[in-house]
């Protein structure tokens, strides 16, 4: 394990405690729900087509045998292990029998390529590795040759294999359970060797700028944000939250921890493809998601609406509107007009009823993470009843930092910080964080975990914001994604995208424009929307590329951008656009595993587009 790094002794905020004796451990954490709320449905996930339930005590007893199975092989504390699956009971076992043993869990996303897995796996010295299947393993296959390290393989689902270094989860708990029979003390031992201070997970940034670094987050900074952050929300046992983002991500891990310690039943997706008929099924009250996620729930109700009927649409477009402007004077607090409260409850009859029906009709409220959400869907959601929290965080900060609630909130922002976290912002606007929720270091890069802390041992985020009287933080960009004209001007270009992906056209949208003279936009369009419109006006265009390549459509777009963009600043305005055939994705690499975009890869798999923009525009102002 990599030495203690300088950020240990430069906290500078005293945690208070949220109650008497609170759990110090992810072991605790486990032992002190089970103790408090010992339920028979626990975790549940869908198999055959039917849901099925493990209870509070099968969930500590298959970890407890999966903490001695590891010990049994030979780890020891503070030795890693590696984990690539979906979301699923056993990943969270697996997560819990690492922390019950001392064992450094190091998940990785299943959409990672390869080479980024080899990477993680060689970087950190994990010595076994949790795959899904074999068909993981096959996919893996060449790149496990050249990790030295890993000395079993252990997969979730029961398959044989001729290997020696492959066994299953199964198998692997038998040979717990047989240890804990010799010796029934040991996981008691193994449990109690375990200090807050230590590193309990090693976390790989998704890297958007770079090389990814693994974060090293221990029991305290996990322990300590799972408390703060659910210190201000009105969670109970009654709760029944649908994960769907992957427990990779520290986001929805840290949520995972949260449901468990409030005595929640939990549910698991089966996969992205059937979240919205798990949705229907499961009808969850919490629901944690990405805007990526709202968006093309939107994107989809709209779609919807379209293909049924010129009128239905118009009649979409309607409820929309009003509830955006319902939305918009209940966040300010101001009398909602009766002939607008009537036209509120006609939408809701109509549109907003069949918008929570998607989402099974339960909810309390969504929690948004992981990037900025528009206010354009904050408030279209918010009319149709659907109530979004926003929030903020890092990988760094196991994660959140900040958070609207239910008491608390504020359009526009990502809320307050939350108990025990402290921010503040630099001479340029970086936000600054200290709490004890910041992590440890970066694993194996000493130099790069003093470039993210200040010589007062503040975390700086990297992120530009701002922060009004009433203390609700306001992220404005990426520090390292603002880029200047050659005009000297600096543009942040989330906030534009923002603006641009509220057309109905667009999908998705990248701005460039470093070191050029004006800003422009590699659009991603939406495509079932526009073969709506070529069908409505009898324009003869079926492929992505004729509609790419199409005048009338280019101008449509333009003309869209330009009226949501109406309000910025001359040199911050789009002046030309180019339309790109397929989606950006993870796995053409132009979007991370959280589905922030590469930019750095997009300039460069589309740099004869980015110059062909700017050479068009300097032909065009020569004649």
């Amino acid at each position: 394990m990599q030495s203690k790094t300088e950020n240990q002794t430069k906290q500078t905020v005293k945690r208070v405690p949220l109650y008497a004796d609170e759990p110090q451990t992810l072991a605790e954490l486990f032992f002190k729900a089970v103790e408090k709320f010992n339920r028979a449905d626990a975790l549940n996930f869908k198999k055959d087509g039917k849901w099925h339930s493990i209870s509070s005590d099968e969930m500590i007893s298959r970890a407890e045998n999966i903490a001695l199975g590891l010990y049994a092989l030979g780890l020891r504390k503070g030795d890693k292990a590696a984990l690539l699956a979906a979301n699923s009971p056993e990943w969270t076992l697996t997560d819990a029998g690492c922390q019950f043993s001392g064992v450094v869990d190091v998940p990785i996303y299943t959409t990672l390529a390869p080479n980024a897995v080899q990477y993680i796996v060689k970087d950190s010295g994990a010595k076994v590795f949790f795959l899904q299947n074999k068909a993981t393993f096959e996919r893996l296959r060449d790149i496990l040759f050249d990790c030295p390290t890993i000395e079993k393989i252990v997969l979730f689902e029961d398959e044989s294999s001729e290997a020696e270094n492959i066994i299953s989860l199964e198998d692997l708990e038998k040979s717990g359970a047989e240890l804990k029979a010799e010796n029934p003390q040991l996981i008691k031992d193994l449990i109690n060797a375990v200090a807050p201070p230590e590193v309990a997970t090693l976390i790989y940034t998704s890297g958007t700028t770079g090389e990814s670094k693994g974060v090293m987050l221990t029991h305290t900074n996990i322990i300590s944000n799972t408390l703060d952050s659910g210190a201000e929300h009105t969670f109970s046992p009654n709760d029944k939250p649908l994960s769907v983002l992957p427990l990779s991500h520290v986001f929805e891990r840290t949520g995972m921890y949260l449901y468990i310690l409030s005595g929640m039943a939990i549910y698991y997706a089966e996969s992205i493809e059937k979240v919205a008929e798990n949705l229907g099924e499961v009808k969850p009250t919490l629901f944690v998601a990405v805007p990526r996620i709202f968006e093309k729930v939107y994107a989809k109700a709209k779609m919807k609406a379209a293909n049924a009927s010129p009128w239905k649409e118009k009649v979409f477009d309607w409820a929309i509107a009003v509830g955006k402007e319902y939305a918009l004077l209940t966040e300010r607090k101001q009398p909602i007009p009766r002939l607008l409260a009537v036209k509120h409850s006609i939408a809701d009859r109509l549109v907003f009823s069949k918008m929570r029906e998607f989402f099974g009709g339960n909810l309390s409220f969504c929690i948004s993470g992981g990037a900025a959400l528009s206010e354009n869907i904050y408030l279209i959601f918010t009319g149709a009843g659907i109530s979004i929290m926003q929030g903020y965080g890092l990988t760094e900060t196991a994660p959140v930092v900040s958070s609207n609630t239910g008491m608390n909130a504020r359009l526009g922002t990502v809320g307050k910080p939350i108990r025990n976290v402290r921010i503040r912002l630099a001479a340029d606007g970086e936000i600054e964080i200290t709490g004890a929720n910041v992590m440890l270091g970066y694993y194996n890069k000493p130099e790069a975990t003093r470039e993210v802390f200040t010589e007062d041992g503040w975390f700086k985020t990297g992120d530009i914001g701002t922060i009004d009287a009433d203390g609700f933080l306001k992220i404005t960009d990426r520090k390292k994604e603002l880029f200047k004209t050659s005009g000297g001007k600096y543009i942040a270009p989330s906030p534009i995208e923002q603006m641009i992906t509220a057309s109905r056209f667009v999908s998705q949208v990248v701005l460039v424009g470093n070191d050029r003279k004006f800003a422009a936009a590699l659009i991603v369009p939406n495509f079932e929307q526009l073969a709506n419109y070529a069908k409505l006006n009898n324009i003869g265009i079926k492929t992505h590329a004729e509609f790419c390549r199409n005048a009338e459509i280019i101008k449509l777009i333009e003309q869209d951008i330009t009226a949501l963009t109406a309000n910025l600043s001359s040199y911050e305005r789009v002046k030309r656009i180019a339309l790109l055939e397929n989606e950006l994705s993870v796995e053409g690499g132009e979007l991370t595993p959280t589905l922030k975009v590469k930019r750095r890869v997009v300039n460069e798999k589309y740099h004869a587009i980015i110059e062909k923009i700017y050479a068009d525009a300097e032909i065009k102002n020569r004649k």
